[in-house]
């Protein structure tokens, strides 16, 4: 297990924070799903389902600079060790607020602004951790791609367990579920064994910091580029999760479980894409991986929009999966790969604000839209705009200038 695909294993540190981040991540996954699932028995509004994701995905926008600047100047293994525990508190609270039956729609949302905040400074300082755990650079890649695994392994098994747990036991079990699961990457954490942290010689000024991110990404047109694709697929592709319960409830005249069909299935696709990933070449180019994701993506967004038979349309949702997975996880590869490491976490928030800027904007977009034309015919317009946007970018993507490859030497480029 040390060689090979899962050689990152070497590295205790990486170990078990992936062990951890493992059963954390499927009972995130059940929260989210049970999340949208009561939102939308609430209120059977597809904009209810929309406002739910903007409410905890917007914050993350807001605030993710700021937790790129507190990454950068700060022990990042501290930072987690809050984050993780607010985490917990925010998902015993919402367990709580369930199990008592006393809850309406306002303190649902509070409780998802709430970890739209921790994800803000959570989401800076985890993924360049990586770089800290994994002390032989040429085992990141190996890393990156083992996290990819795992966070869509999650998501194919926590929908499935969450559509099961909430016919059978309600949304409050989900979420009490996922409370405990920080248990385990809160241990993980503690068992590991860092070296102590050094705090930058010279403090700037936040905007100043702020500044020399967003110069860092103009002169770097490689990583620049990607933001913006990125920022592009967030606002008008990403958010077709937000209509897919009423395709479980009302297009396919389903219930829970359904819905957590229809999201593992897209997990399914998105573990396949995974070790699509991991099979490929080492000289592959990493734009024409992200060209092909994008095109998958639209294919499966056109294809699941006109399917009218659910096991047809389950198939079409592993395609779905399958390509969109591929442009987040080469896009995070790419820029983890070329980022400067005293800029790494501003680079992180600024992929973050385009993300979590984007997506719940996105989200409300495509509730509104659902709302007036209808959840199948929004869900095609969004396969059509991923298709063009394959097309706007395929240039840079299919140009030999500043191409990648899936594995290389790890150099750092030159700091600003």
């Amino acid at each position: 297990m040390n060689t090979g695909a899962f050689r990152a294993f070497r590295h205790r540190n990486y170990a078990l924070f992936f062990y951890g981040q493992s059963i954390s991540q499927i009972g995130t996954w059940m929260q989210r799903t049970a999340v949208s699932w009561v939102i939308y028995s609430l209120t059977h509004s597809p904009f209810m389902l929309g406002l739910a994701i903007f409410s905890q995905q917007f914050p993350s926008f807001l605030f993710s600079l700021v937790g790129g600047i507190v990454a950068d100047r700060h022990d990042r293994y501290r930072i987690l060790l809050i984050t993780q525990t607010a985490s917990m508190v925010q998902a015993i609270l919402l367990a709580l607020l369930i199990l008592t039956g006393h809850y309406i729609i306002w303190e649902i949302l509070t409780l998802s602004v709430l970890l739209g905040v921790i994800n803000a400074f959570d989401l800076p300082a985890r993924q360049p951790m990586v770089h800290e755990m994994v002390r032989e650079k040429e085992d990141i890649t190996n890393a990156l791609a083992l996290n990819s695994a795992m966070v869509n392994i999650a998501r194919l098994v926590g929908p499935a367990l969450s559509g099961i747990v909430l016919q059978v036991f309600g949304a409050g079990i989900c979420f009490s579920l996922n409370a405990l699961s920080f248990i385990a990457v809160l241990t993980s954490l503690l068992l590991m064994k860092l070296p102590p942290f050094i705090p930058p010689a010279q403090k700037k000024r936040v905007f100043t910091e702020l500044a020399e991110g967003f110069t860092y990404l103009k002169q770097t047109p490689a990583i620049g580029t990607i933001a913006l694709l990125i920022l592009c697929m967030s606002f008008l592709v990403w958010p077709y999760d937000t209509v897919i319960p009423v395709f479980a409830k009302v297009v396919f005249k389903g219930n829970a479980a359904t819905y957590g069909y229809i999201t593992s299935f897209v997990g399914l696709g998105a573990v396949l894409g995974s070790l699509f990933l991991a099979s490929v070449k080492k000289d592959a180019n990493l734009k024409l991986l992200l060209l092909l994701g994008i095109v998958s993506t639209g294919i499966g967004l056109v294809s699941f929009s006109l399917a009218a038979y659910f096991p047809i349309a389950m198939v079409c949702a592993v395609v779905l999966g399958f390509g969109s997975l591929m442009p987040v996880t080469v896009s995070i590869t790419i820029i983890q790969m070329e980022s400067a490491s005293h800029m790494r976490g501003r680079v992180m928030s600024y992929i973050g604000m385009a993300f979590f800027g984007m997506l719940p904007l996105g989200s409300l977009l495509v509730g509104m839209v659902s709302q007036r034309i209808g959840a199948p015919l929004t869900m095609l317009f969004q396969g059509i705009i991923a298709l063009l946007i394959a097309i706007v970018f395929s240039n840079f993507l299919r140009s030999k200038k500043t191409s990648f490859k899936w594995k290389r030497t790890y150099k750092t480029p030159p700091s600003l």
